[in-house]
């Protein structure tokens, strides 16, 4: 119980609540800077599948999906037909929308065509919207924007390049959950490490 105090105790974001998914998720992941392109396209697939509804509920369902996509593989996802689609659309344990899981596909699709032929690949054409390095913010509780210039941007490039459920604010929320962009409030624990964190 003394540990359980602890983690209660720190003082944080106020949007994970008392969940214990929720808060792990919080105090280990989200801001933290992520270059791996593999891990960038399923971030971006997730906060895909998100739109429309709450980060829990695709963080619940977030190792069904990985089973689902065979652990977020574009080379494997770039090949699935017609069959995948329906498999995945019986798929009790993910979100059961065909246009999302088509988006999937085709932005496996798009993220090998990037990485075969732009040099920096797909960890350049996202990380290039914020000078390579992390942004560090400075909000207070009330203060962080849906979406910024930022993301607009990002999110026009996306889409020009045929990606889909990528508008300003599910890309927003993926800056801040890939770091990107340090959105911790800066009373909250995790604002002053994850500043140290991210290429210099």
């Amino acid at each position: 119980m003394a540990g359980l105090s602890a983690v209660s105790e720190k003082t944080r974001c106020s949007w994970p609540g008392e969940d214990p998914l929720y808060l792990a998720y919080h105090d280990t992941e989200w801001g933290v800077p992520e270059y791996d392109p593999r891990a960038l396209y399923e971030k971006l697939v997730l906060d895909g599948f998100q739109a429309g509804l709450s980060w829990i509920t695709i963080l619940r369902k977030r190792e069904n999906f990985r089973k689902a996509f065979h652990n977020f593989d574009p080379e494997k996802i770039a090949r699935y037909g017609k069959r995948d689609v329906e498999r995945l659309l019986k798929n009790e344990g993910i979100i059961r929308s065909r246009a999302k899981i088509e988006a999937a596909i085709r932005g496996a699709r798009l993220w090998l065509e990037i990485e075969e032929k732009e040099a920096g690949g797909f960890t350049e054409l996202i990380w290039k919207h914020v000078d390579g390095k992390p942004k560090r913010n400075r909000f207070k509780p009330g203060q962080i924007p849906a979406q910024t210039d930022m993301s607009e941007g990002l999110a026009r490039e996306l889409k020009t390049r045929g990606f889909n459920f990528c508008g300003p604010v599910i890309v927003y929320a993926f800056a801040q959950a890939t770091g990107m962009v340090n959105d911790h409030v800066t009373s909250c624990f995790r604002h002053a490490q994850c500043a140290k964190l991210g290429k210099p």
